[in-house]
């Protein structure tokens, strides 16, 4: 499955159902084939985004400083940061739109 991500205020965000899945769950959305993120929903969004990518940076951050230590990092080499700013963009330009984000409709 791949995940579009649209709104009346931003262009469509694509991604693979993987990486939609982890966008979803960060915050708080149950991954599913449908779904929308109100415009009051989206700063809380946003918020649980950020205080995620603070703690994947800071867990590969301690893994590069002590190569003996096995710390986990979820998923692959690319960093959430890189693979959530597409999504934070299309949020945030949604919120300032005061319009809502969807997927699978």
């Amino acid at each position: 499955m791949i995940y579009k991500f649209r709104s009346q205020a931003a262009a469509d965000v694509v991604m693979l159902q993987a990486n939609g899945d982890q966008m979803l769950t960060i915050i708080g959305k149950e991954p599913s084939a449908q779904g929308i993120i109100t415009a009051a929903q989206i700063p809380a969004a946003i918020a649980a985004l950020e205080a995620a990518i603070e703690v994947h940076e800071a867990a590969e951050t301690k893994r590069r400083e002590n190569p003996g230590l096995v710390v986990e990092v979820e998923g692959d080499s690319v960093m959430l940061r890189q693979r959530a700013a597409p999504f934070i963009d299309l949020l945030r330009t949604s919120a300032q739109a005061g319009k809502d984000v969807v997927w699978g409709v």
